[in-house]
């Protein structure tokens, strides 16, 4: 088991605002590398190892949409959290679309940034190192949550953290009625109060992946008023 302080990569070019995350982030144990431009952390990102990208969307050269993609070609696995001083949904699913994890508004208080962060870096507990993966069936999908990857109707596909996270707990919980609260808790770390459109546009992103019909799925259910559930065999529930 390692011992080893976290890596975080932050892009962001506004100075005041890195050097306060980088000083609150190593206050927390955590160990950064800042970067003003998407550019030059895509050249560090072929090289190292990060544990968290902390993206802003506004950048110089390429913005943070643009970084992101790239990001996710190098490494398809890595949590992204986006930093947008929008507030416009539109802008929040594009960063999701393009494969971040989650998103915070600036300006954005220091205690929830700090949350969001730990519940980011928090290691999976269903995790147990094991030479021989079994995967996951389900319609014409087969998911391997150990290699975080998966094979699809489309093809397969590379999984990032944290839609492994939420995989595994979907197959943990097959055919209940997962509460939001409950979903956003395990896996973002979100206190069960937090308004957030991350979780929906998270299962719009698996429909994607895995429906025969995104926009009538049969696997990830929406139950209204109350959060999701997963159905294995793809049969309505009562």
């Amino acid at each position: 088991m390692t011992t080893d302080k976290p890596h975080i990569m932050l892009v962001e070019d506004e100075m005041h605002l890195a050097r306060g995350i980088c000083f609150n982030l190593e206050e927390e144990g955590c160990r950064v590398s800042h970067f003003d431009t998407g550019e030059k952390a895509l050249k560090t990102l072929e090289m190292e190892h990060f544990d968290l990208v902390i993206l802003d969307v506004m950048l110089p050269g390429m913005n943070g949409f643009e970084v992101c993609r790239a990001v996710r070609k190098l490494d398809a696995r890595v949590p992204i959290l986006m930093l947008t001083a929008r507030s416009e949904d539109t802008d929040r699913v594009q960063g999701l679309e393009n494969g971040a994890d989650d998103y915070l508004t600036k300006p954005f208080n220091l205690v929830e940034f700090l949350l969001r962060v730990k519940g980011m870096l928090r290691r999976s507990s269903w995790y147990r190192p094991d030479p021989v993966e079994e995967g996951y069936q389900f319609g014409d999908n087969e998911v391997f949550l150990l290699s975080y990857r998966a094979r699809t109707a489309q093809g397969e596909i590379d999984l990032t953290e944290m839609e492994v996270r939420v995989l595994s707990l979907f197959f943990q919980k097959e055919g209940e009625i997962i509460p939001r609260g409950a979903l956003l808790n395990s896996v973002w770390g979100y206190t069960n109060d937090t308004e957030t459109r991350t979780l929906d546009n998270f299962i719009v992103r698996l429909r994607k992946y895995f429906e025969p019909n995104p926009g009538k799925p049969i696997h990830f259910q929406t139950v209204r008023g109350v959060g999701y559930r997963f159905n294995r065999d793809g049969r309505e529930q009562p």
